[in-house]
């Protein structure tokens, strides 16, 4: 079974085809979409495995864009200093795109 490892938003991912992932917000894309990602780091197939130095040439993976306006769970930062009274509560959740892995080109 062949796998990638492509990176997105300074996150690195390990794919193969048929995988659905959340990656961060994909900028000008829409819902049944497609999109390409080029930054593939490694590529392995049945019998072998070219690494990047730092990406692997002319390799991609293609995804279809199921969500292009997911969130991520809810977060929560907060902040405390003792004994001064002082604490700070602010939630956030993640701006996220879910895509379906369609193809590795080698």
């Amino acid at each position: 079974m062949a796998y990638a490892v492509f990176a997105s938003g300074s996150k690195q991912y390990r794919v193969t085809v048929g995988d659905v992932v959340e990656v961060d917000r994909l900028p000008d894309v829409e819902t049944e979409g497609e999109a390409t990602f080029d930054r593939v780091l490694m590529v392995e197939d049945a019998e072998n495995i070219k690494v990047g130095t730092p990406v692997v040439e002319g390799a991609s993976v293609k995804v279809q864009v199921l969500d292009a306006a997911a969130r991520g769970p809810k977060g929560v930062a907060f902040k405390f200093k003792r004994r001064k009274g002082f604490h700070k509560k602010k939630g956030f959740r993640a701006a996220l795109t879910k895509v379906k892995v369609t193809e590795i080109i080698a």
